[in-house]
C-alpha cells in the first residue's frame, strides 16, 4: 500500500473536491482519498500493485486541474 499527496492548483469551491474525489475514488487500486480545500492537496491510499502515481496524475488533469507537485509518502 502507498501514500501519495498531490499538490493541486488553487481549488476555488467545494464542489472541486467532490469532483476530484470522485475521479480519483474510480482509478483501479486506490483506496482512500481526501482532498483538502484549504491546502489544495489530494492524499491518496492506494494499492501500487494496481496503480502509480501517474494514474491518479491523469484522472486530475482529465478534470481540467493542474497537478503542480506530487509524491509518495
Amino acid at each position: 500500500m502507498a501514500k501519495a499527496i498531490i499538490q493541486l492548483e488553487p481549488l476555488t469551491c467545494p464542489s472541486c473536491i467532490r469532483k476530484i474525489e470522485t475521479a480519483l475514488g474510480k482509478v483501479t487500486g486506490v483506496q482512500t482519498v481526501k482532498v483538502l480545500f484549504n491546502a489544495s492537496k489530494a492524499k491518496v491510499e492506494f494499492d501500487d500493485a494496481k496503480a502509480n502515481i501517474e494514474q491518479l496524475e491523469e484522472a486530475i488533469t482529465k478534470l481540467g486541474y493542474s497537478v503542480l507537485s506530487k509524491k509518495i509518502a
